[in-house]
């Protein structure tokens, strides 16, 4: 008995970083919390934010979210945020020092993918371990792209 799960409004995706997938090759993910002000959730639950060109480092033993962009919220007047704040992730030891360890390797980096909200109600980020792609490599990703496209449209030309 294969029950059908309604799409949860409380589960859905605020940004996503749709070039990281493209400019980087996604080794590991890892969900992450996020230390935010009163005003930066609300921003977040209005759907404004912007990941594309943020990274995540490690620093002082703890992980920081760097050059994200959550836009103040215009009802909290003088109570408001920084735009552009370096924000804390929440994650447990072990995590940490796995993302360090491999961090710590060559051409290792931690992207973020996407910002959304779980089905309890909280923000939370997955964060990726990738490492860099050659300019040769994007164009096998973008071949291997349009060849899908084109067989898909093929076939439901064919029936």
């Amino acid at each position: 008995m294969n029950q059908v799960r309604k799409a949860d409004p409380n589960n859905k995706t605020v940004a996503e970083n749709r070039k990281a997938r493209y400019s980087y090759e996604v080794l590991d993910t890892v969900e992450a919390g996020l230390v935010l002000t009163g005003t930066e959730v609300k921003a977040l639950r209005e759907g404004h934010a912007n990941i594309q060109e943020s990274y995540a480092s490690m620093e002082g033993g703890e992980i920081w979210l760097i050059n994200s962009y959550l836009p103040e919220y215009l009802q909290a007047n003088r109570f408001n945020h920084e735009p552009r704040r370096r924000r804390k992730l929440l994650l447990n030891k072990r995590e940490m020092a796995r993302l360090g360890q491999s961090v710590d390797r060559e051409g290792m980096t931690m992207v973020p993918l996407k910002i959304y909200f779980n089905d309890r109600g909280r923000a939370k980020l997955l964060l990726a371990v990738a490492k860099g792609k050659k300019l040769h490599d994007k164009r096998e990703t973008e071949k291997n792209r349009d060849w899908a496209r084109e067989k898909s449209r093929l076939m439901k030309e064919r029936g």
